[in-house]
C-alpha cells in the first residue's frame, strides 16, 4: 500500500489577490493563470506537536501535526511576529500559520506516531530521531492499522474543538480524517470531501466502519458533520453537543442535526 500522504489531493492553487488582480501565484500556475508575479513555494514543516492554521479573520480552520509539511507562498509581519500563508500538504487546507512553529524544509519521515497517549499526536511524522517517544509509540510509515472505527474508539472522551484534528482534541471531520489516515486511507479534511469517499450505500446496509455525513445548511462556514458507524445503530463522533468524542445512537444524532437544518445522513463505504 502506498503512503497515505500520496493519496491526498494537493488542495486549491495558491493565489493572492488584490481585488480582481492576482498579484502573486505559485510557480506551478505560470502559463495557466495570469498573475503579476509567480514564486516557488517554500516547503516548511511543523516542529511543535500541533500548530493552528487560521483564516484571514483569525479563525482556526485546521491544524498541522508534527512533521507535516506546509508549503509557503507569502510571509507577513515584523520579525518575531511573522506569519506565513500557504497550503497544508497533507490535506490541502489553505491559511495562515505562525512562522515560529515551522522549520525549513520537508524532511522525509520514516515513522509515524501510532499511539494516542504519546507526547506527539496520532499520525504525527518523525524520522529516526524521535526524542521523548518510545519505540512502542511508533510504527514505520506505510505500516497502517486496519479498522478506522477501532482507531476512533481509542479517542473516546477526547475534547471537541472546532478546527482541531489531533488525538489531543478534535472536531468531527478531524476525528474521521485521523482514523482514516491511521489506516492508510484518503483523509479529506472537510465533511463534504468525506461524503465523496468510497461508494454510497443505503441506510439499511450500513455497518461497522461505514462513514456517515450530514451536510450543513447552505451558508454554514463548515460543510457538515461526520461520524463513523460503530454497529448497525450507533455512531462514534466528535460533537460539541456532548463536548467530545462519544458513541451515540444514529437516530439521536440524526434527529438533533436535522432539527438544526442539516440534510439527512448519507452513508459511504470506504
Amino acid at each position: 500500500m502506498s503512503d497515505a500522504l500520496d493519496l491526498i489531493p494537493p488542495g486549491p492553487p495558491l493565489i493572492l489577490r488584490d481585488g480582481d488582480r492576482i498579484v502573486l501565484a505559485e510557480q506551478a500556475l505560470e502559463g495557466l493563470t495570469p498573475a503579476e508575479a509567480y514564486v516557488r513555494l517554500e516547503a516548511m514543516h511543523c516542529r511543535v506537536p500541533v500548530a493552528d492554521i487560521v483564516s484571514d479573520a483569525g479563525q482556526r480552520i485546521d491544524q498541522l501535526l508534527h512533521g507535516e509539511v506546509f508549503d509557503v507562498l507569502h510571509r507577513q509581519g515584523a520579525p518575531g511576529q511573522t506569519r506565513v500563508w500557504g497550503r497544508a500538504r497533507r490535506d490541502g487546507i489553505v491559511g495562515w500559520v505562525a512562522l515560529d512553529v515551522l522549520s525549513p524544509g520537508a524532511p522525509l519521515a520514516s515513522r509515524r506516531v501510532a499511539s494516542v497517549t504519546a507526547a506527539l499526536p496520532l499520525n504525527a511524522l518523525v524520522g529516526e530521531a524521535a526524542e521523548g517517544l518510545s519505540e512502542q509509540d511508533l510504527q514505520p510509515v506505510g505500516d497502517f492499522e486496519r479498522e478506522p472505527v477501532a482507531v476512533a474508539e481509542r479517542l473516546l472522551g477526547r475534547p471537541h474543538a472546532l478546527g482541531a484534528r489531533s488525538s489531543f482534541e478534535t472536531d468531527c471531520s478531524g476525528l474521521v480524517q485521523q482514523a482514516l489516515l491511521a489506516c492508510g486511507l484518503p483523509g479529506p479534511r472537510r465533511s463534504a470531501g468525506q461524503a465523496d469517499l468510497g461508494r454510497p450505500i443505503v441506510r439499511e446496509a450500513a455497518q461497522r466502519g461505514d462513514l456517515v455525513v450530514w451536510m450543513a445548511p447552505e451558508g454554514d462556514d463548515w460543510t457538515g458533520h461526520s461520524a463513523i458507524m460503530v454497529d448497525a445503530d450507533q455512531v462514534i463522533h466528535a460533537t460539541g453537543a456532548r463536548g467530545g468524542v462519544v458513541i451515540e445512537s444514529l437516530a439521536e444524532v440524526e434527529a438533533r442535526l436535522t432539527a438544526d437544518g442539516y440534510a439527512s445522513a448519507v452513508f459511504r463505504r470506504v
